[in-house]
């Protein structure tokens, strides 16, 4: 790629790039208001993170290129074949997730939504300042809401361990391929070979549907407690 023409590619579409940064950021905001036991905060801010992932699963299906599942997810073989080339340092002529991150991306979705569902049921101390339950933990029993409010506890360990491996990852491909994966996600905007064809964007009409329908429902599932 050294001797071939490149041209600056739009690889990522604004709405995955809100999507991912809101995303960081609501992790830190659900992380601090519950550990200073803001409970209303903590609430708005799971209501937040489930109207995007919803948002997301569905720009996934009919978004853009970059962001359908048919077009990052391969097979797990694949996966396992990237990573045994991670040490090979060479161009990085992706256009969007690799064959090991699509899987990162996966699990990480399906974390932060085990996440957010399972506080939907959660039943946190008494005596805070805020409702200390989910909108839906009344609406079935105290053992299952007891059990769903230790899920949601624990598997905050994982969607950290999975945050922190993936920020891992990115660090890794900076220093031992050189690759920068932080600046496209900030930009949209990739260097790529002239040769390769730019991938279509979503409609931003179609995503912004997707997002009220997602930031509605939530809504109405809020108001069940």
């Amino acid at each position: 790629m050294a001797d071939e023409a490149v041209r600056q590619v739009k690889v990522w579409d604004g709405w995955i790039r809100l999507f991912h940064w809101s995303m960081v950021a609501l992790l830190v905001v659900s992380w601090a208001s519950m550990e200073t036991g803001n409970l209303e905060v903590h609430y708005v801010s799971g209501y937040a993170v489930l109207a995007l992932l919803l948002f997301r699963i569905a720009w996934g299906v009919a978004g853009s290129d970059t962001a359908r599942f048919t077009r990052f997810l391969r097979s797990p073989l694949a996966g396992l074949r990237h990573l045994g080339q991670f040490r090979r340092r060479e161009p990085d002529t992706e256009i969007g997730h690799n064959a090991a991150g699509g899987w990162m991306v996966l699990v990480l979705l399906g974390l932060l939504l085990v996440q957010a569902v399972t506080g939907l049921f959660a039943n946190h101390e008494p005596g805070m300042t805020y409702d200390a339950h989910g909108p839906l933990a009344l609406r079935v029993s105290d053992a299952t809401s007891a059990w769903l409010t230790d899920v949601h506890y624990f598997n905050f360990n994982l969607v950290l361990g999975a945050v922190g491996l993936h920020v891992l990852a990115v660090l890794a491909y900076r220093v031992v391929k050189g690759h920068d994966l932080i600046g496209p996600m900030v930009t949209g905007i990739k260097s790529l070979p002239a040769r390769m064809a730019a991938p279509r964007m979503g409609s931003p009409i179609l995503a912004a549907g997707f997002l009220t329908v997602a930031a509605l429902a939530v809504w109405g599932i809020s108001r069940l407690g």
